[in-house]
């Protein structure tokens, strides 16, 4: 055969699995599946629900129906020729864990919306072995309203291809056996709806259905979903890393063990419990202990970390499918209960410190400190999202996300975070075309000033790392959502009658009593400054780019300076007011102006520092304390920004509090609700590392 013969007949192989994509300089093949989506008998017939709307829309959305089902899959299959080029596409929804002749492979995948839904490509080589092989996964349907899946739609459902050597092994069809997991029951739900807290029973018939000799001929065949309606696309981050961090204290006491694994921690309790048959084992965790020793497992964060592990009478492994967050674990035994082998499965993305500490801050122990408790916080806390708090909402949320996404990219010199968070967000268009505030999820909320962030983070990008290419693509995204927000709230060069929640600093004790009544779940119908700033700011940064990319001017933006002088400078005092209707001025909605560079008027700049020396940045939160940082860098008082790292309220109070992680301000009792890994306060790495701020802050 002729070589050129040999080649198309290679290449149309190719082209029977994959279409080509191209991004950026990178070639993807993206593939296309021989598998279906395969459900059970519950889920085969059921239409998807829409449950995307306008925050303020009344819409009724009951979940007392097709929650928290673990429906397990399993199929024998034969295999030959291992070889060392077999690879598992796959994708399940809402997620799935891969096991292959019992190993457990990989999970995922990383939130997405149906129409664009990530499936994972896995190396699988090394599972496989000469002969009968068993591939097996555990998926979840959680069904519920919140802010970690898309979910309480339906939707739910696995899809597979196992190629070897390009050719398809294994694909999800009716000949694959499904059964629900027995062993998962309810046992409370914790946060915002965001999880189920697991009674785990081990007596369970399906405990075990990974392992090859396991007994599945009670298993009905799975069938195919009538409607299933997903799109799929290869996910383009990266897949969560794991590893097993061993407890550095253990603690006995009348009828426990108490296990300290040394740091706030988001994955699995691991463990290996031997009792009689029927014994339960309370199991609990905490991110902290009270006076007394004993766990808060009852979490500042609102969630009451305690559930339950039925014994078998054999030995039996504990074997969580959520996650959690917490240092401490606690197992309440019984007298004849024997427990070994404790550890914590850590998940995260996968991170690689690649940038060193600013030389100018090395020499101080605790600047040095502030600096590894965000590097931490960081590389533990980042999971298959940018989220913000571990444990009461695993939200992927928009905001302060920008500020988190920005910095891990700074740490690793990896944007695959920042480029997720930015397709993402604008990928939300969809319900509004002025974006929500949590992505991927069936949860709706639309906060303001969050798109507006998004605008300078996608010059922030560019900044860094120069791609022209992708800046340009997502211009047009950024032309698109400023002309929604000038038709929808733009009147007299301000933005008024907002119809979503604009937050200004959260939590509201940390706003200065900034005088405008912006609470949650009404319309804001007069103009006031915060947001009017993030707007002139956004539509700067606009123009920014439209000259980086030789392209005309977005808009002028002099009509829009006058009004904003017009409706909040007070001339005599030099500051700005909170909005057009008060003469009230704060420090946040100063803070604002200072941060965008806004005013050029150096009595302001010396009046505004001068506020901010009397109220120290500890006053501030999760949202001004950047912004100001970011004034300091642009009006060069490095100075002033290792003040404000320094100040014994801020990160100095968090690690003075014990905190392995940052926290969701400042203390632990900095709200009624506060979770203690929480990625935010990260970002003051941001302002620590040894960077170029010039460039990368460039004209925001």
């Amino acid at each position: 055969m002729r070589v050129k013969d040999v080649l198309s007949k290679t290449i149309l192989k190719l082209l029977l699995f994959c279409t080509i994509l191209y991004t950026g300089d990178a070639l993807i093949m993206e593939h296309t599946f021989i598998g279906k989506w395969i459900t059970n008998n519950e889920f085969a017939a059921l239409k998807p629900r829409n449950v995307f709307h306008k925050q303020l829309d009344e819409v009724d959305l009951p979940c007392d129906e097709h929650r928290n089902r673990h429906i397990l899959f399993r199929k024998k299959f034969a295999c030959d020729n291992v070889g060392d080029n077999a690879k598992v596409y796959i994708s399940a929804d809402d997620y799935y864990k891969l096991y292959i002749n019992g190993r457990f492979v990989a999970q995922g995948p990383a939130p997405s919306y149906h129409f664009k839904y990530n499936y994972n490509v896995i190396d699988v080589s090394k599972y496989l072995v000469g002969g009968e092989n068993t591939i097996a996964v555990h998926t979840l349907y959680q069904g519920l309203i919140n802010r970690v899946w898309q979910s309480g739609d339906n939707r739910h459902g696995l899809i597979l291809d196992l190629m070897i050597d390009n050719v398809a092994v294994v694909s999800s069809d009716e000949t694959f056996k499904t059964t629900l997991h027995s062993a998962y029951t309810e046992s409370g739900i914790c946060g915002y709806e965001t999880q189920f807290l697991e009674r785990y029973d081990s007596n369970a018939s399906e405990v075990g259905f990974a392992s090859p000799d396991f007994d599945d001929t009670g298993w009905e065949q799975a069938s195919i979903s009538k409607y299933a309606d997903h799109t799929l696309t290869l996910q383009k981050s990266y897949m969560l890393e794991f590893e097993a961090v061993n407890p550095v204290c253990v603690t006995k006491r009348e009828n426990s063990i108490i296990y300290d694994f040394g740091s706030n921690y988001v994955g699995y309790l691991c463990a290996t419990a031997k009792g009689t048959k029927g014994d339960i084992v309370s199991v609990r965790c905490a991110q902290e202990l009270n006076e007394d020793g004993t766990l808060r497992y009852n979490l500042r964060a609102n969630c009451t970390y305690e559930e339950e592990w039925v014994l078998s009478g054999k030995e039996d492994i504990l074997d969580w499918f959520d996650y959690k967050s917490f240092r401490y674990a606690e197992f309440i035994l019984g007298d004849a209960t024997d427990i070994k082998d404790v550890s914590f499965c850590v998940r995260h993305y996968p991170f690689e410190l690649k940038v060193e500490l600013n030389p100018q801050y090395s020499k101080n122990d605790d600047l040095r400190k502030i600096w590894e408790l965000c590097v931490h916080t960081q590389k533990y806390g980042v999971q298959e999202v940018i989220q913000d708090c571990m444990e009461r909402e695993k939200g992927f949320y928009l905001g302060d996300g920008c500020y988190t996404a920005l910095t891990n990219m700074l740490l690793t010199d990896d944007d695959s975070m920042v480029r997720k968070l930015i397709d993402d967000a604008f990928s939300t268009d969809f319900i509004s075309d002025t974006l929500v505030t949590c992505m991927c999820c069936s949860h709706m909320q639309e906060i303001a000033e969050y798109p507006l962030i998004l605008v300078y983070l996608v010059l922030w990008h560019y900044n860094y790392t120069g791609d022209k290419d992708y800046l340009a693509q997502n211009y047009e995204k950024v032309k698109k959502l400023l002309d929604a927000y000038c038709r929808n709230y733009e009147s007299s060069g301000l933005l008024r009658n907002l119809d979503k929640w604009c937050v200004v600093e959260w939590p509201k004790n940390f706003q200065h009593n900034y005088a405008v009544d912006i609470r949650e779940g009404q319309v804001c119908k007069e103009a006031h400054i915060s947001i009017n700033a993030y707007y002139i700011a956004a539509i700067q940064t606009a123009n920014h780019i439209s000259c980086v990319l030789g392209l005309p001017q977005y808009r002028d933006e002099a009509s829009l300076m006058s009004a904003f002088y017009t409706a909040f400078y007070d001339e005599e005092k030099h500051l700005f007011c909170d909005s057009e209707n008060t003469d009230h001025i704060s420090l946040v909605g100063n803070s604002f102006v200072y941060a965008f560079d806004l005013c050029q008027d150096n009595i302001f700049k010396a009046n505004f520092l001068s506020m901010m020396k009397e109220n120290t940045i500890s006053s501030l939160s999760l949202f001004c304390t950047f912004l100001v940082l970011l004034g300091h860098i642009k009006n060069n008082r490095h100075d002033l920004i290792q003040e404000a790292l320094l100040d014994e309220g801020a990160w100095k109070r968090i690690l003075r509090e014990d905190g392995t992680t940052t926290f969701e301000g400042w203390g632990k009792d900095t709200k009624w609700n506060t979770s203690l890994f929480h990625l935010t306060m990260s970002y003051a790495a941001t302002f620590m590392a040894d960077i170029d701020f010039n460039k990368l802050f460039a004209d925001i």
